[in-house]
């Protein structure tokens, strides 16, 4: 007998993890660049707005974070500055420049891979985004893929220092 299986049978696809996969592939290409490996993905209805990653050398360029130029990419794709609707997925938690950014830009959701105990401006040092003196606040998903994330990371700057890198 041929046993059929409907939609409702199906293992669910975890969004969380789907767009986090695409924000480590942004991180990797930032390896493969020499930048620090930080991959961010904005995305709204299951649908791609944008994608970066960290540029800082390439661009020389303090600001050109893999969430700032992402938030840049998707306010233009959507031709407003406010991102409704969206979440962005980065592999590292935002600094306190992007974590403004993220709050100026509305974005309501945001989810994060590894921590960021040196710079981190969601949960390591500060709680930017969900401060409730702001006129903005974010649902924050924390941890998604972490060991990969920070295993990217970790790689990368063991691979500066055995060259004697800063």
């Amino acid at each position: 007998m041929i046993e059929y299986r409907f939609d409702d049978d199906l293992p669910k696809l975890d969004p969380d993890h789907d767009g986090m996969m695409q924000a480590i592939r942004q991180a990797k290409l930032a390896f493969q660049a020499d930048e620090v490996p930080v991959g961010a993905v904005i995305l709204r209805d299951g649908r791609v707005l944008a994608q970066a990653h960290n540029g800082r050398e390439q661009l020389r360029d303090p600001t050109a974070h893999a969430e700032m130029l992402a938030i840049t990419q998707a306010a233009s794709s959507l031709s407003d500055w406010r991102l409704e609707g969206c979440t962005l997925f980065v592999t590292l938690e935002p600094c306190p420049m992007c974590a403004g950014a993220i709050l100026l830009a509305r974005i309501p959701r945001v989810v994060f891979g590894a921590t960021d105990p040196k710079a981190g401006a969601v949960e390591s040092l500060y709680r930017l985004l969900d401060d409730p003196r702001l006129n903005h606040r974010c649902e924050i998903v924390s941890g998604i893929m972490a060991d990969e994330c920070g295993s990217l990371l970790t790689e990368f700057f063991a691979a500066k220092r055995a060259l004697g890198k800063k």
